[in-house]
């Protein structure tokens, strides 16, 4: 079964950094692609950061470029979002999310697992 199970998620002033972990289980975490979305409050799921299933290649949505890092430890069976510059508009509960392929996607629906999400408060 797999299980995915986010972290580091807080309350932070504008310009502000956090850092969110996720820690999978029950899979070849290599094997797989992961990403990152979020979700504000009155609004669809959004994609921020997707990352292959070796590390090789990332992806991110315009909004994050520059600011957001996504990384992972296939060691550990970690995925990582470093998220510098925070700004107000980052504000919403991030989730990661895992697919049965290798390669990146910036699509919701082609993730097969998600976590329970964390949330990611930034204060002007």
């Amino acid at each position: 079964q797999v299980q995915l199970v986010e972290s580091g998620g807080g309350l932070v002033q504008a310009g502000g950094s956090l850092r969110l972990s996720c820690a999978a289980s029950g899979r070849t975490f290599s094997l797989y692609a992961m990403g990152w979305f979020r979700q504000a409050p009155g609004k669809e799921r959004e994609f921020v950061a997707t990352i292959s299933g070796s590390g090789g290649t990332t992806d991110y949505t315009d909004s994050v470029k520059g600011r957001f890092t996504i990384s992972r430890d296939n060691a550990k069976n970690t995925l990582y979002l470093q998220m510098n510059s925070l700004k107000v508009e980052d504000t919403a509960i991030y989730y990661c999310a895992t697919r049965t392929y290798i390669s990146r996607s910036s699509s919701p629906y082609e993730y097969d697992y998600w976590g329970q999400g964390t949330q990611v408060t930034v204060s002007s």
